[in-house]
Parts: structure tokens; C-alpha cells; sequence
């Protein structure tokens, strides 16, 4: 079906939008200039929404806000914003009324006329999606990028060609709910994350898999073969499976040996030409050779991997003040997107971390913050969890490192410009989500860059 058809077929029907957000807000826009009814709904209250409540107004929507957002769900079509579970009770009560649950991006995946790559993983996922894009480029490929990097495309889909490539960054959320998989699959890691939502790990790895377990014989599965739990993967896949790994030489895929990577004993490129840091980034890059191979050519990574600076938000270099570089990590909302983070640097680190609370573990990150940080300034609602992980560390002296705990980001950003010196580097990597303080961690890794451009 196309997006032509699609819209077609949802006349005469009921649509409830449930979130108005990224995703949400064009596809509200656009029903309503179809002419079909559509009600917003959002937790949120018609000031927290400011002028956008009276935007959607005069496009022609009916909103639906605050605590009761949920409620007399009777709508025909029912779109989930990907942070709401599909197994609330009203949602349920919907369903079991006749109402059709999706979202944006299951939609997408039903009306997209070209072929799709989706990443996903516990880490790694927006670099990895922005390499594979960068690649396609490259190699003179029109290039759509959305999903969780931040894009809904499900409005564009109809200016889409069938020789065009989507790359898609898919979350669990996202996943959660998907009857459709792409005809390449990324799947860059896994490790315990959103724990808060998910009911359990085996909950948030059967998510992620629905990336790849409806694929058809002709589908592509990428794994990363260091990862215990994607390399298990192997097995299920209905296609090909290639692999990438910095330890091991897969049967089919992409390694690196001796500072060198290849793809099945042909030489791809030296790692050292990856310009962004760090050793996770050159698993990014074979993950995204694997996806890209027969349509991006070997000259097309090494050029890519010399020139492309790296995604906001991902160990940024901020400024150098007085001999001391400052990074912004604020994507690092895992401990192990913050450990990965620790080993790019060839020096002890002086160490921002803490956020929201995801109730997952940060047992794996007190020796990691012992072997690679000499002050660790903690905030926030998990300061105290990731102080008695340091602290518990078999590797833990006392005052080494030495651990702050301070009130704000505010706070933490000028304890360690008082406590910096030349040739020191000083990172926010907080391990944990921005939910606390911060909208998301894009706010939060803006606020503080903007502190520390203020710092004199």
C-alpha cells in the first residue's frame, strides 16, 4: 500500500493521536488537512503546551489533555507514542472494543516504497544510523534518516522513490509492537536498559528482536559478535547473517586485526582513519559495513570515516579552556554507553554522572569509574546508586577516585572548572536518562554546553 492508499483508507474513520510530540505533531497536522477526525491526546495540559495546543486547534483537531488523556478511548485507529506500553488498561479496553492499535513508525514500515535499514541495540544506535547514511550518500544514494534519531518520515513517505534507502534508528518502544522487519537489520549490542518501562530483561530483548524476526529469506541480519546475547541471534535469523567483531574473525562478516578492518580477509580500511574516538566507534563502523556492502563501496567507508566528526551529544568536544577539554556525552544515559565513553580517552577523567533512575545496574560501572576517573562529581536522582557501586568496587581505595556529590548540573560543571588542571579533560557521561532535571538528554547535553561556554 502506498501513502496515497493509506490515507484513502483511514476516511470516514476515527483516529486518536496519542502523544503530542516529535513523531506525532506532523502526523496530527496531516490527517487533519485530509479532512479526517483526528483527537490529540497528551498528559500534558493545554498551558504546558503552550502555543501548539491552539495550532492543532485551528488545523482541526480535538485534544484531549491532561491526567485523564486515556480515557473513552473510542476512536477507530489508535496511534501509541512509542513511550506509552500497548498494555495500559485503557489501551487494552480500546482494543477490545475494536479499535486498531499502531504507531507512526509501524506505518511507516506498510506504506515505505524503498528499502529499509533499521539499526537498534543498547548502545551505539544514532552513530551507527548516521554512518549508514553518511555511506549511502557516499555512494550517491538518496538518503531518508528518521525513527528514534529524532525524524518522523512517515509524512514524507509519499515524495519517496522506490530507489531511494530509509535508515531508520529504532528503539525497544518502537519495537515493542512491530509485525514488520526491515530488509536489513542492525542490531549493534545488548545490554540491561529501560528497565523502568520494560518489565523485565527478556521483555526488552524480545522487543528488540522483532527487528529481524520478520524478515523474509531474502532480509539481512548484522550482529555484533562480542555481545553474547546478539550473537545468539544467529540462529533465528529467516536470511543472511553477517557479523562484526573487534576479538574474533566471524565466518561471514566484517573484524578488526592488528589496527586494520576487513570484511572476510579483504582489507576495508585502518582504523586509525576513523576520526570520532573510541573503540565502540569502530564497532559502529564495521556494524555499518556489514549493512552497507554491495551498496557503498570500501572508498566510500574510509572517505566517510576521515571526514564525519560524529553525532551532537556524543563525546562533542565543547571548548578548551586553559589547557582542559571539555565533552559532552549527554547520549551516555546506560553505564555501558559511559564505560565506552571512559576507554576513548588515554588519561584518568574528571567524571560528570547521574540522572533519572531506569532501575537498572551499576555494578559494571564501579571498577570501570576506579580504573579511568580521578574525581567523580555525581547529581542527580541516581548519585547515591552509582556512590555505592564505586565505593563497592573491588578496586576502590578510598579517595580514588575522589566522589563529590553536588545539587545541580550547574553545581557539578563549576566544581570541575575549580578543580581542573592543564591537560585535564572533563566529560558529562551520566550513565542514567535526563528525566529528572532535563526533558531528554538533548536539553541536558545543550544546557550544559552552554554552562561550560560561560565558564571564564
Amino acid at each position: 500500500m502506498n501513502m496515497r492508499a493509506y490515507l484513502d483508507s483511514l476516511r470516514g474513520k476515527t483516529v486518536a493521536v496519542i502523544g503530542i510530540g516529535v513523531s506525532n505533531t506532523p502526523l496530527v497536522k496531516l490527517l487533519c488537512r485530509e479532512g479526517i477526525s483526528v483527537t490529540a491526546c497528551d498528559r500534558r495540559s493545554r498551558a504546558d503546551l503552550g502555543e501548539l495546543a491552539g495550532e492543532l486547534e485551528g488545523a482541526g483537531a480535538a485534544l484531549q489533555l491532561g491526567d485523564g488523556y486515556l480515557e473513552n478511548l473510542t476512536q477507530d485507529v489508535i496511534f501509541r507514542t512509542p513511550g506509552l506500553r500497548p498494555d495500559v488498561p485503557q489501551l487494552r479496553e480500546a482494543v477490545a472494543r475494536g479499535s486498531v492499535l499502531t504507531s507512526e513508525m509501524e506505518e511507516f514500515f506498510h506504506v515505505c516504497p524503498c528499502p529499509i535499514i533499521a539499526v537498534t541495540g543498547s548502545d551505539g544506535k544514532t552513530t551507527t544510523t548516521t554512518i549508514i547514511a553518511e555511506l549511502l550518500r557516499a555512494a550517491g544514494k538518496t538518503v531518508h534518516v528518521g525513527g528514534n534519531i529524532g525524524h518522523p518520515l512517515l509524512c514524507e513517505a509519499g515524495e519517496m522513490a522506490q530507489t531511494d534507502w530509509a535508515v531508520l534508528e529504532l528503539s525497544s518502544f518502537q519495537l515493542m509492537t512491530m509485525d514488520l522487519s526491515p530488509h536489513i537489520a542492525v542490531m549493534t549490542n545488548l545490554a540491561p536498559n529501560h528497565l523502568d518501562v520494560h518489565k523485565s530483561m527478556e521483555e526488552y530483548i524480545a522487543a528488540k528482536e522483532n527487528v529481524y524476526l520478520h524478515q523474509s529469506p531474502s532480509g539481512k541480519l548484522v550482529v555484533n559478535m562480542d555481545n553474547a546475547i546478539t550473537h545468539s541471534f544467529v540462529g533465528k535469523a529467516k536470511g543472511r547473517v553477517e557479523e562484526f567483531s573487534r576479538f574474533g574473525i566471524p565466518e561471514n562478516g566484517v573484524y578488526l586485526q592488528d589496527g586494520t578492518i576487513y570484511r572476510n580477509g579483504k582489507k576495508i580500511m585502518d582504523a586509525a582513519d576513523i576520526r570520532i574516538p573510541g573503540v565502540h566507534n569502530i564497532e559502529n563502523y564495521m556494524a555499518a559495513a556489514c549493512a552497507v556492502e554491495g551498496f557503498a563501496s570500501d572508498a566510500d567507508i574510509d572517505a566517510v570515516a576521515c571526514s564525519f566528526g560524529g553525532v551532537e551529544h556524543r563525546i562533542e568536544l565543547v571548548r578548551e579552556l586553559d589547557g582542559v577539554r571539555y565533552y559532552n556525552d549527554s547520549i551516555a544515559s546506560s553505564p555501558t554507553r559511559t564505560i565506552a565513553g571512559l576507554h576513548s580517552f588515554d588519561r584518568r577523567v574528571i567524571l560528570i554522572a547521574g540522572g533519572y533512575d531506569k532501575h537498572i545496574p551499576f555494578d559494571a560501572l564501579g571498577p570501570e569509574i576506579c580504573a579511568h576517573v580521578r574525581l567523580l562529581i555525581l547529581c542527580g536522582a541516581t548519585a547515591d546508586k552509582i556512590r555505592a557501586a564505586v565505593e563497592g568496587a573491588p578496586e576502590y581505595a578510598k579517595g580514588q577516585p575522589e566522589i563529590v556529590t553536588v545539587q545541580s548540573l550547574g553545581d557539578a560543571v563549576e566544581l570541575a572548572h575549580m578543580r581542573a588542571q592543564r591537560g585535564d579533560i572533563v566529560t558529562l557521561s551520566p550513565a542514567c536518562a535526563a528525566f529528572d532535571q532535563f526533558k531528554n538528554f538533548m536539553v541536558r547535553g545543550e544546557s550544559y554546553k552552554k554552562m561550560v561556554a560561560a565558564l571564564k
